[in-house]
């Protein structure tokens, strides 16, 4: 079992409203689409408000090379990575007392919108205090449901090593991955949706000493599933050019979970006895207002549930897998918990593939 313990976020510098977003799609897309004012009707209805970029919105309207993007894609994550578990690591709204960086025994790094080698956890390694002895899991290519599958691992870690405290670290730019001269109906879709974000969670094992948690009830994750569609390569992902990353984003993705995730979470709440209405917090990536309406629709889930996604969708965009880590701390911070009771962690990704986690409060020991 893994308790998650603090969730720190490090918020990029340059605001955008999505009026501003409209105008600069307007721009972008005006010349390639006779019916663009019906097509930009996607920002002013996915209920989006605002969203977050590492550069002003008006670099991305010139063409930058893959190698100038990828090294901005380097030195932002390094830097807001560090921020993020430094917050983490420190926070007072989670923790009485700060955890060392050299307890932290594994580091899970997750990303899918830039490449590094060493990985990026080695870089934030030299830029904090932690043991080099760290175990360092770096993970790439799950997109949106890298969150989740960070903290499956973590958690799997955490089962087989109870005594650790584990850091996962969610990183994603995905306002770099953008091609101006990509004028598909994929990319404008994106352009309305997608955002910068970076975020760290610390879980521990059952073993390990908790006093230091500050919250009075913590999430005890006890059980994760992952499943993978077979042959729906094509429902999500990249496509990769000489530009860099073009997204691949299907329309029909709303349609698929209320087809295809039903099933799944069935299945996986059966394991443990449990049904839909034993789940009392629905912890979901939100992809867009789509996904959300097509979770509450297939699982039946209460409109309440989805309070903390619905809150970061509106706050920040789609973050990719960094944004349930966004959603965990609102709920961790804001949302209702009483003891005993259950709840699920949820995102969808690129394979096309789900993972889940379940979760129950307990008082810290």
């Amino acid at each position: 079992m893994a308790y998650i313990l603090s969730v720190g976020t490090s918020i990029p510098s340059y605001n955008v409203n999505q009026k501003k977003a409209i105008e600069f799609a307007r721009n972008m897309f005006q010349d390639s689409f006779k019916d663009i004012e019906r097509l930009l009707k996607a920002f002013e209805n996915g209920e989006i408000e605002s969203r977050q970029f590492v550069r002003p919105i008006e670099w991305y309207k010139e063409n930058h090379s893959f190698g100038e993007k990828n090294r901005i894609y380097i030195n932002e994550t390094v830097k807001h990575c560090t921020q993020a578990v430094t917050e983490c690591l420190t926070s007072p709204d989670f923790l009485e007392e700060s955890i060392p960086y050299e307890k932290v025994e594994a580091i899970f790094f997750v990303s899918s919108t830039g490449l590094s080698t060493p990985s990026i956890e080695a870089k934030v390694m030299n830029e904090l205090p932690f043991s080099p002895y760290t175990k360092r899991i770096p993970i790439w290519g799950l997109g949106c449901a890298g969150g989740a599958c960070g903290l499956s691992r973590a958690f799997e870690y955490c089962k087989a090593y109870p005594d650790a405290y584990v850091l996962v670290i969610a990183a994603e730019l995905c306002s770099l991955t953008f091609q101006p001269g990509d004028k598909t109906k994929s990319n404008l879709i994106g352009t309305s949706l997608f955002a910068d974000g970076i975020a760290a969670a610390l879980l521990c094992g059952e073993q390990a000493v908790r006093h230091s948690a500050k919250l009075e009830l913590l999430p005890r994750i006890f059980d994760s599933q992952s499943v993978t569609m077979k042959q729906s390569e094509d429902v999500m992902g990249w496509d990769f050019t000489d530009q860099g990353f073009q997204v691949i984003f299907s329309r029909d993705i709303p349609t698929l979970i209320e087809g295809w995730l039903k099933g799944n979470v069935e299945a996986f709440l059966a394991k443990h006895q449990l049904t839909f209405y034993d789940i009392k917090a629905f912890l979901a990536h939100p992809g867009g207002k789509k996904v959300i309406e097509a979770y509450i629709k297939s699982l039946s889930i209460p409109v309440e549930q989805l309070a903390s996604s619905q809150k970061i969708l509106r706050k920040h965009g789609n973050m990719s897998s960094a944004t349930i880590m966004y959603v965990i701390k609102d709920h961790l911070l804001f949302g209702k918990q009483n003891e005993a009771e259950n709840g699920m962690i949820g995102a969808l990704g690129p394979g096309f593939s789900s993972e889940l986690l379940l979760f129950t409060w307990e008082k810290e020991a």
